[in-house]
């Protein structure tokens, strides 16, 4: 095969003219250099081990906000989540806006005590909340994680996404004798570009050049939604008329029934999509797990957080994120869902080209047809920063997780600033030769692997949740429950994946995370390692009970309610409705909102607690009145979405 002219004619039929590319190189150009000139050593001196990993902690509250979001939007987003839009509609957005307000959760009650105990890491947390077993455990699971899901996922759909719209699928070229993929080398390619920076420069280039990619990837992942609109639109129409096009073809007609504008999915009506979003499940059910595990106690993200000046900045950091979560549906599901329409309607819009041989194909198909020269760029540029910089992220945070909790706690206790420096730069060069190894074997033949990271990374989340939560917030949480969680926390995410496989994910995490909090407190309250405490005081009593009481009541009403309805079945209309909709999700809900009730019970009136125990500091929860404004804004714009796309 001619590869060097199959080449050029790809790139000839791909719709892209020499000023997309130009915008291409020049953002690619201005990335490196604002990341190496942020990796400069300060006045001679070499970079500390906080300089490198926490950023000096010097990020202000936009930082915060930005890099976190920046981290988090990458190709999952752009490729995976656009896919799902594409196959079950706008209920994956869930994800998104359920996230906002996981935010403001985090922000109120997890990550102030974590950075007033000068947190590095996650499992440094865990060293010194139970043992070094549980906290070595956990730094394993996550570095797998890291490596074996997140980067592979991201690296994976990335180059699929950069193969689809310039038409390179299928194409080779020959190396040594050996032939090499066209996505190969893009995820190489996008490896090295991300490395560049962010292995030599640490969080602080990671971080600071994520304020300039989450302005191109949101700014470009508006325009082309905009676009796409417009071209549903026509030539007189503008993007409100084709969305008004779009929402109507799919509401009516023979799509009385179809899922693609409904928030909450009906089992009855697509139970392939309602397995990969359960209905109000994706509100009450499985998804608190994976945002709180994801936003509070991931490493690669929290860490953007840890490295604030400031409580106050870090909090007002997580608003700021949230308010720019609340617009990734419109980003990267919409454009799914007028990829599904135009499918639909493929004799409407003249050639195409390309095609969607699968869901996760629907982005760049979308930016190749219906985005104008120049926009075409821009797209381009928007997909690559989401890409790099979750990939800088997580080559950081591997380093940081390896060095600091492995590195300097067991094998050099000694290690100079210097010498931690330079071996998380190994690592992270480590995990990239590592992620390129195992991309392909592990993500071959996905269809949506949106899925496939929060399947899997959902085998973790319910032991996370219980370990990491009760051990912030529960004074009698100990050491050899944490560890019994942690050992069992993967095998039965794989027995209820062997045993119930037709169960939608979020309700095994449900049920897994049930068992796992009432295997914690029932071994916590049974181990006889504690030490005697004084009560708080008594107006911190007073405010724990009532509170105590209030959601141990209110988890209580939700699991009754939930398990009357399961158990009515199909029995009366209302009922029917409630099944469909996966109203069982409120006996996991009750369980969260209720165990609360048991730890804050606890804190006030028991004389025991851990060795360990956290000080009960009520006035860390405290916030400003900005904070309530924004916390307000963000669940005031979730509940209007909810009402309006049910």
């Amino acid at each position: 095969m001619d590869t060097q002219m199959s080449f050029t004619e790809a790139i000839s039929q791909s719709g892209f003219e020499t000023i997309d590319f130009i915008i291409l190189v020049v953002y690619i150009i201005l990335l490196v250099s604002l990341g190496m000139f942020l990796s400069r050593d300060k006045d001679g001196k070499g970079k500390s081990a906080s300089d490198y990993f926490l950023a000096g902690n010097t990020l202000t509250w936009w930082a915060v906000g930005a890099s976190l979001i920046a981290a988090n939007i990458s190709a999952e987003q752009f490729i995976g989540m656009s896919g799902t839009g594409y196959a079950d509609g706008i209920a994956i957005a869930a994800y998104e806006v359920m996230a906002a307000v996981t935010l403001v959760v985090i922000g109120k009650f997890l990550l102030p005590t974590m950075i007033e105990r000068k947190i590095f890491t996650i499992p440094q947390f865990l060293r010194e909340r139970y043992n070094d077993g549980v906290g070595l455990a956990f730094s394993i699971l996550w570095l797998f994680l890291y490596v074996f899901v997140n980067l592979t996922s991201v690296a994976w759909l990335g180059a699929l996404a950069i193969e689809q719209i310039l038409g390179l699928q299928g194409l080779a070229v020959s190396m040594g004798g050996m032939e090499v993929s066209m996505r190969m080398i893009i995820i190489i390619a996008l490896f090295v570009i991300a490395g560049i920076y962010s292995i030599y420069g640490g969080l602080a280039s990671v971080a600071w050049t994520d304020v300039m990619q989450v302005t191109f990837l949101v700014g470009g992942g508006l325009i082309t939604a905009y676009f796409a609109l417009c071209s549903v639109a026509g030539d007189d129409g503008s993007f409100v008329d084709g969305f008004n096009k779009v929402y109507t073809y799919l509401t009516t007609g023979d799509h009385t029934t179809d899922t693609h504008f409904h928030l909450v999915i009906q089992e009855s009506h697509n139970a392939s999509a309602f397995a990969n979003v359960p209905g109000i499940a994706a509100i009450v059910g499985g998804v608190w797990l994976t945002n709180l595990g994801y936003w509070g106690f991931n490493q690669y993200i929290i860490q953007k957080g840890l490295a604030a000046k400031s409580i106050d900045e870090a909090k007002k950091g997580l608003i700021f994120a949230g308010f720019l979560k609340i617009l990734i549906p419109f980003i990267v599901v919409l454009p799914g869902i007028c990829a599904y329409y135009m499918s639909q309607n493929a004799d409407q819009f003249g050639h195409l080209q390309g095609s969607i041989n699968v869901s996760d194909d629907a982005y760049p198909w979308l930016i190749r047809n219906f985005t104008p020269t120049g926009i075409k760029g821009l797209s381009f540029a928007a997909l690559t920063a989401a890409i790099i910089s979750s990939l800088a992220s997580m080559f950081n945070s591997t380093s940081t997780l390896f060095t600091m909790d492995i590195y300097k706690k067991y094998i050099n206790k000694g290690a100079s600033d210097k010498v931690l420096v330079n071996v998380g730069r190994v690592v992270a060069v480590s995990a990239l030769i590592i992620a390129a190894i195992a991309v392909k074997p592990l993500l071959g033949g996905l269809d949506q692997a949106f899925q496939y990271i929060q399947e899997y990374s959902g085998f973790i989340y319910p032991g996370i949740i219980t370990v990491f939560g009760l051990g912030l917030l529960w004074k009698r949480a100990s050491s050899t429950a944490a560890v019994w969680t942690a050992i069992i926390t993967i095998p039965m995410g794989v027995l209820f994946k062997i045993f119930l496989p037709d169960v939608a994910f979020q309700f095994r995490a449900g049920y897994i995370f049930i068992i796992l909090v009432t295997f914690f407190i029932i071994v916590s309250y049974f181990d006889k390692k504690y030490v005697s405490v004084e009560r708080p005081s008594q107006e911190d009593q007073k405010t724990m009970l009532l509170w105590a009481k209030i959601l141990g009541g209110a988890g209580a009403v939700m699991i009754i309610v939930a398990i009357i309805v399961v158990a009515m079945g199909q029995s009366t209309e209302l009922t029917t409705y409630l099944n469909d909709i996966g109203f069982q999700a409120f006996i996991f809900f009750g369980v969260l909102v209720g165990c609360n009730a048991v730890w804050l019970y606890s804190n006030s009136k028991d004389k025991k607690a851990d060795a360990k125990a956290l000080p009960i500091d009520l006035g860390l929860f405290s916030t400003t009145r900005g904070y309530t404004y924004g916390a307000i804004g963000i669940c005031v714009i979730t509940m209007i979405l909810y009402i309006v796309l049910w």
